[in-house]
């Protein structure tokens, strides 16, 4: 059985003592949460605040991600943060190819391969982000955009490795605008998602790949988003920032 998954996504917001905050607070919930099995929480936190929120939580109940990771092993590559550096702190899962990297800093499908192939060698779970601008679901290109967007970014990457590979559908129009996906329309790009996951790999691989919706996912959507049958759960942005807003979500799952 494939997991289900709420993933939050802090994006560029909280200091370090906010952050521990917060994640104290979610810490404090998922003690006395019995948690279904098979079903896992996310948090993906900025780089200054991960060895923090790793030492705040029951990595057990609350497993966490850094928002990216540099296409680089090592070396004179100031500024960037290799993904090794990420495992030693204890981090698990790194979100890769977020429609904000693609937009603002250039993040091509062969670079996001690239990074894919460095979560791999270093024991990382990527969450991979694939998904289309407005216009180019106005133009009705959304699946040759996703079908692109995932073929190029898998084109080396064995089935091994994909079974350690959460998919996260995020249409690009839907993310911090308030706008959501229709369930319908979500689960009709999620199907098409597995759909070509079987195409690459095979069926079963397909079943039990975990893929998540991103769009404006909040406390009064998610469960009627989740109940979708190819909906896994949610990478959240806006929301994952208020506990309270979390929380529902984590108990729509």
């Amino acid at each position: 059985m494939r997991k289900k998954i709420v993933a939050g996504n802090w994006k560029m917001n909280t200091l370090v003592s906010q952050g521990k905050a917060l994640a104290e607070e979610l810490n404090a919930f998922m003690k006395t949460y019995d948690m279904p099995e098979g079903k896992l929480v996310i948090i993906g936190t900025p780089f200054t605040h991960l060895s923090t929120c790793v030492e705040a939580v029951d990595t057990k109940k609350i497993h966490v991600a850094a928002q990216n990771c540099s296409q680089f092993e090592k070396g004179a590559y100031t500024g960037e943060v290799a993904a090794n550096m990420i495992k030693d702190l204890g981090v698990e899962y790194t979100i890769i190819g977020h429609s904000e990297r693609r937009q603002y800093f250039g993040d091509t499908d062969e670079v996001i391969a690239t990074k894919l192939a460095q979560c791999y060698a270093n024991g990382l779970s990527p969450i991979l982000c694939c998904g289309e601008k407005l216009e180019e679901r106005e133009a009705g290109k959304h699946f040759e955009v996703i079908e692109s967007q995932l073929r190029n970014a898998l084109k080396d990457v064995s089935a091994e490795n994909f079974k350690n590979t959460v998919v996260a559908y995020e249409p690009v129009w839907a993310i911090g605008t308030g706008k959501t996906a229709t369930p319908d329309q979500a689960e009709e790009i999620h199907a098409f998602i597995r759909g070509l996951i079987a195409k690459l790999y095979d069926a079963k691989i397909a079943d039990d790949t975990t893929i998540l919706y991103g769009g404006s996912v909040n406390a009064g959507n998610a469960a009627n988003l989740f109940a979708q049958p190819d909906i896994d759960g949610g990478l959240v942005g806006g929301a994952s920032l208020k506990a309270n807003d979390f929380i529902s979500i984590i108990k729509a799952i």
